[in-house]
């Protein structure tokens, strides 16, 4: 760099005055390699006066360069038909560009068309030779003789995408008040050396420029689970829902299973299924006649059921637990609303972390993010819980949907919820959905007819399907491609 930088003065200093273009093509240097060198001489002060100058200039396109290389599109076709002619479909199948070259040497009355041929119609040469005038003018082109074109082949050329206009930025050059053709270069960096030496009183500093921007720093990429979750947190604002927090990992069994009128002999409470807490293993402080209510429905029934018929046992209620689902938040949220004095209709939903001891494949982690929706109104019916999903899915883009009956222990009638994968082909389960028993709402104190409609599903794998992504290990966990987060775009959902 500095020695194309001290050319460039010395081209000055014997010219008065330079432009950058004309030395790179004169040297049979990159433009950007000369501006590079000018850059460097305007950071030693004002050895050179700069002066930026924007041109336009033609420049041949892809195909302009294909033209180039093989001749025109028309001749190419021309060239391609024997004596004897050629079955325009087999033409048009095997000739590069023959659609337009066929038009071109149509209109040019170098072919013509046999359409009542054996075969199909058949094509001949119409002229014994062709003069390939858009080569000509291309080569003159390529070879910057722009003055041996006419205006009228330039702007046809435009249309054909051969050529194109493009924007040259240049620079014009000539001596400043410290012209000089040899190069000190300035000092960077204050040395013990100098100092003690004094020859830091004579040397030239370079000037710290304050306007630079520093280095960029390095910057996180949101992953694809976020980009879809801040999508779907926006489509249940959208719908009217209200957030609910869901900042505690750690849930007492009390309120993640019995609240929910689920039985303490149940296989999802067993370590198989769930994560159990040592330290601190249980948990205390529960409203107590709730708490007396939920036992009551349990070991003997009531509100129309005859419950479960075992011993309910407090100790296993206490037992701390790694949630199994953000349903547990959504039963914190239903007692706190029947404790008001007046019923009033809600929606509710939200999205945060749960965790099951899973056996892991490629729908399945031991931990994954929970996407709930919660209404509770007067006079809700399976009808209002279908469509509601529908009307859910339906925002996210998804619209093969299917219900399947199901069983959950908290609500009756239930459904699996199931979408097609367009990635594994075949139907994928991605939610469960169902009404809130009576054994669950009236103990805590809910009117009579309020109904509880809700529905729930995984983060991960709606956005396997929307990312094309067939294993979840390949989207959570250490396996993950960091390249694959970087690139993924922002999730746009079809809505």
């Amino acid at each position: 760099m500095a020695d194309l930088a001290e050319k460039v003065l010395l081209a000055i200093a014997d010219a008065g005055s330079v432009n950058s273009l004309e030395l790179s093509q004169k040297w049979k240097e990159n433009h950007q390699s000369v501006v590079g060198a000018v850059k460097s001489l305007q950071s030693l002060g004002n050895i050179v006066t700069v002066e930026q100058q924007q041109a336009k200039r033609l420049e041949l396109t892809d195909e302009g360069l294909t033209v180039l290389k093989n001749g025109s599109h028309e001749a190419v076709v021309y060239n391609a038909i024997p004596e004897d002619g050629l079955l325009q479909s087999e033409l048009m199948s095997k000739v590069p560009n023959a659609k337009v070259g066929f038009s071109k040497a149509m209109s040019s009355g170098w072919i013509r068309v046999d359409k009542a041929a054996q075969g199909g119609p058949r094509v001949f040469k119409k002229v014994e030779s062709v003069d390939d005038t858009v080569h000509h003018c291309i080569e003159k082109l390529s070879q910057m003789k722009f003055d041996e074109v006419t205006e009228a082949q330039k702007t046809e050329f435009k249309k054909r995408k051969l050529i194109a206009e493009v924007k040259e930025i240049s620079f014009n050059l000539t001596k400043g008040e410290t012209f000089t053709t040899t190069i000190s270069k300035a000092v960077v960096d204050l040395t013990p050396e100098m100092i003690s030496s004094g020859s830091w009183k004579t040397a030239t500093f370079k000037p710290y420029n304050f306007n630079a921007m520093g280095t960029p720093a390095a910057t996180g990429h949101l992953h694809p689970l976020l980009k879809v979750r801040e999508q779907y947190r926006q489509i249940f604002l959208e719908m009217g829902f209200t957030e609910m927090p869901t900042n505690n990992y750690i849930e007492s069994s009390f309120w993640n299973f019995d609240a929910l009128f689920q039985p303490q002999q149940h296989p999802a409470r067993d370590a198989h299924d769930t994560f159990f807490i040592s330290e601190p293993k249980t948990a205390s402080a529960f409203p107590m006649d709730y708490l007396e209510r939920v036992k009551e429905v349990h070991t003997h029934g009531g509100y129309g059921s005859q419950g479960y018929k075992y011993d309910w046992k407090l100790e296993e209620a206490e037992k701390n637990i790694l949630r199994t689902h953000t349903t547990a938040v959504s039963t914190r949220m239903l007692y706190k609303l029947a404790q008001e004095e007046e019923f009033r209709p809600v929606k509710y939903f939200s999205i945060d972390r749960v965790f099951r001891n899973e056996n892991l494949d490629a729908t399945h982690l031991a931990e994954f993010q929970q996407i709930e929706g919660v209404v509770a109104d007067r006079g809700l019916t399976l009808g209002d819980l279908m469509g509601t999903i529908n009307a859910f899915f339906k925002k996210l883009g998804i619209t093969k949907l299917r219900f399947k009956p199901a069983y959950n222990p908290y609500t009756e009638p239930s459904m699996e919820i199931f979408s097609y994968h367009e990635g594994l082909k075949k139907w994928v389960e991605i939610g469960n959905s169902g009404v809130f028993r009576p054994e669950m709402l009236l103990p805590m104190g809910l009117p009579n007819d309020v109904t509880v409609i809700a529905w729930g599903l995984s983060l991960e794998r709606p956005t396997m399907i929307k990312y094309g992504i067939d294993n979840i290990r390949d989207l959570v966990g250490p396996k993950v491609n960091l390249k694959m987060v970087y690139d993924n775009p922002i999730c746009r959902l079809d809505k």
